[in-house]
């Protein structure tokens, strides 16, 4: 098939559409891309959508990538294509898509329903959320394939709608591999090589801190654990419920705050800690997702320790440390079992990166997507 990615995504903010359009790819599909990046973080698009007052800003940046995408599209001077994927956030861009190729399929990754993100973050009823809803509904009609991450968002899916949805986990990008694979004497094992049990546990998080994630939680585990527990943590990001999470924390040493790192640059740091960190809010969207860090942790070699939930258990099985969400003495207690069992620790990071190796990579889960471009195509 010819598959044309479209519309104003960001690849390192949001590797998804890159997952799924490399997996197409690596399943021999002629795939080619059309992106303009909008540069609104989640955080920002949700704010003015629901704040008349900003929203002139999205809409004359929306206006501008949509422009450079016309113009890119009639440059690339190609066969239209037989579908077009539509990648995250992509909302108003899934719209633009069906305009210029009114006869195309056309599949949208609906990561996430922008009325469950801003209700998540704190809005309640009212005009916002009326809006937001209808936003989602409208890009659902648009789309001939609707892309969801788990059986849970699939549930937010109007019932007569259904039946053009495709459920993919998010999985990891290939580049997420290399660090582990680079460690292998030969360079053919599948698995990260030993660390050395000697230092402290080493445990990373990375996000947005927004609610479903659950970082407070986070802060208060660390203020918990005893003095003489041998773990260094490195929270990276900004957001929402950052200064929280550090005044839980309080002035625990060996504690590094991070506002930013390259995203060429996180695999590697990733896979330099023993622990990545899930997510571990209670919150309903929280319940619903099974977030990218815990695909990329896995696939960077690292044992996770994530919420013990549906779609997370679903995702990782038997690879993973689970503890119930939103309750810190129970991270507290499984992160200082981890210290003091490195071996545990090991199995566990050997078992993340096979579960990864084996079903996170694109080219493994973008089987269904494929049936169903092609099942809209022939139909």
């Amino acid at each position: 098939m010819r598959i044309l990615g479209f519309g104003t995504y960001d690849r390192d903010r949001h590797p998804r559409v890159g997952i799924l359009l490399e997996g197409l790819r690596a399943l021999g599909e002629d795939v080619v891309e059309l992106n303009a990046p909008l540069g609104f973080s989640t955080a920002e698009r949700v704010a003015m959508l629901g704040k008349p007052w900003l929203a002139h800003r999205m809409a004359t940046r929306l206006a501008r990538r949509w422009a450079a995408l016309v113009r890119g599209w009639r440059r690339l001077d190609r066969p239209p294509p037989d579908a077009v994927v539509v990648g995250y956030l992509g909302h108003f861009d899934v719209g633009l898509a069906r305009m210029l190729f009114p006869r195309t399929v056309i599949a949208l990754d609906l990561l996430i329903f922008a009325a469950d993100t801003a209700r998540d973050r704190g809005a309640s009823g009212g005009l916002k959320l009326r809006l937001l809803g209808a936003l989602d509904a409208v890009a659902v009609r648009c789309a001939s394939v609707v892309i969801l991450d788990t059986d849970e968002h699939l549930s937010l899916v109007p019932e007569r709608q259904r039946n053009k949805a495709v459920v993919i986990p998010v999985g990891a990008p290939d580049y997420w591999f290399a660090a582990p694979r680079a460690e292998a004497d030969d360079g053919t094992d599948t698995e990260p090589t030993a660390k050395p049990d000697a230092g402290p546990l080493r445990v990373i998080f990375f996000g947005l801190y927004t609610p479903l994630q659950g970082t407070p939680t986070i802060g208060a585990a660390i203020a918990q654990l005893a003095p003489d527990c041998a773990i260094e943590f490195t929270m990276i990001g900004s957001g929402q419920d950052l200064a929280e999470t550090k005044r839980l924390a309080g002035a625990r040493p060996g504690v590094r705050w991070l506002d930013w790192v390259e995203p060429a640059e996180l695999p590697q740091l990733v896979h330099e800690h023993d622990v990545c960190l899930g997510i571990f809010g209670g919150t309903d969207k929280a319940l619903r997702v099974t977030p990218n860090k815990v695909f990329q942790g896995a696939a960077a070699g690292c044992a996770i320790v994530t919420s013990d939930t549906a779609p997370q258990r679903r995702a990782l099985g038997d690879s993973a440390c689970f503890v119930p969400p939103a309750d810190p003495a129970a991270l507290a207690r499984e992160l200082t079992r981890l210290a003091g069992d490195r071996t545990e620790v090991q199995a566990l990071r050997e078992a993340a990166y096979r579960r990864a190796d084996e079903n996170f990579r694109g080219s493994k889960l973008v089987a269904p997507l494929l049936a169903a471009l092609r099942e809209k195509a022939a139909g």
